[in-house]
Order: structure tokens, then C-alpha cells, then sequence
């Protein structure tokens, strides 16, 4: 049995899927490049600040401070940052801040891509009920003029074949949403 990532299982795909693929990679290559270097150094950084490592490296920190601040005067030890941890809120605080601040730019960006991804998805769509419509057209065709079929009017299949008039569709989700 062939697994999915096999030779043979990739042969088996259609060559429309496969070009399908190519397109969307090429897609997602060319919105990658238009990032800024700014862009994806934020991103990065988000990365990494939303990472299971750096939320352990936080709390293995947050927690050798206070141990040490705390064991300090048992140990006769210097306390840099006694109780209630001045030092430490305003390091948790900066954290907060700058974790906050680059997932806020991250998700704007992500929203843009978002949208355009949805606007792309919205043109296929419609791309798609005219490419249906016409299939449906031309099958009413072919069943009115065979002499063999009975019932040759289908109201659904006329309604059908009309494509969705885009510019009521968009007016329409508008009234809905608002």
C-alpha cells in the first residue's frame, strides 16, 4: 500500500491537482517576498516568543528570581530585588509589552493576507458559478433537443443556469451584515 508521501501515491494525483499545488506554493512564494525585511523579522520574533521554549525559559526565570531573592537572606546572600520583586514586574512588564506589540504586527499582517486570500477566494467562486452555469446551460441544451427524454422544460435547471449576478450577490452579504 502506497503512503501519501510514496512515488506511486503522488502519481496517482491528476495533474490539474498537481499543477493546483504548484500555483498555490508560487502564490505563497510571491506574497513571502513581499514581506519586509522588518516584516519578517517580526515575525521571527513572534515565532519565538510564542514558542513552548521561551514560555518555559519565562517561568524557569520567573522562578529561580524569586527562589533567589527569597533564599538570599537564609544563605546571607545579596536580595537585589526584595519583595514585592520591583525589578522583576518591570522585566515581566517590558516582556508583556514587547510580546504583546509583535503579535499585534504579526496578526495585522496575517489579517491583510486573510483578506486578499478571501477576495481570491470570493473571485473563484464566482469564476466557478459561471463555469457551472454554462455546464447546466448547455445540458438543458442537449436534454430539449433529444428525442428520447419526455418533459423537456426544467424550471430549476433554467434558473440554474443563469450565472449568480455578482454586484446583487455583494449587495446582498452587505444588507446581511450590517
Amino acid at each position: 500500500m502506497a503512503t501519501p508521501h510514496s512515488p506511486s501515491a503522488q502519481e496517482a494525483l491528476p495533474s490539474t491537482i498537481d499543477e493546483n499545488i504548484g500555483t498555490i506554493a508560487e502564490y505563497c512564494e510571491r506574497h513571502e517576498q513581499r514581506a519586509t525585511p522588518a516584516q519578517k523579522l517580526v515575525e521571527r520574533i513572534s515565532f519565538f516568543l510564542g514558542s513552548p521554549g521561551y514560555f518555559a525559559a519565562n517561568a524557569l526565570f520567573i522562578v529561580c528570581w524569586i527562589a533567589w531573592n527569597a533564599l538570599a537572606p537564609v544563605f546571607d546572600l545579596t536580595q537585589p530585588d526584595e519583595p514585592p520583586f520591583f525589578w522583576l514586574q518591570g522585566f515581566v512588564s517590558l516582556n508583556a509589552f514587547i510580546i504583546s506589540t509583535t503579535v499585534l504586527i504579526r496578526q495585522n499582517r496575517m489579517s491583510k493576507l486573510a483578506e486578499r486570500n478571501a477576495h481570491l477566494d470570493l473571485q473563484i467562486s464566482l469564476l466557478s458559478d459561471e463555469k457551472t452555469s454554462k455546464i447546466i446551460a448547455m445540458l438543458e441544451d442537449i436534454r430539449r433537443e433529444s428525442p428520447n427524454l419526455a418533459n423537456k422544460h426544467d424550471a430549476q435547471a433554467d434558473e440554474l443556469a443563469k450565472p449568480a449576478d455578482t454586484t446583487s450577490v455583494l449587495e446582498a452579504i452587505d444588507r446581511q451584515t450590517k
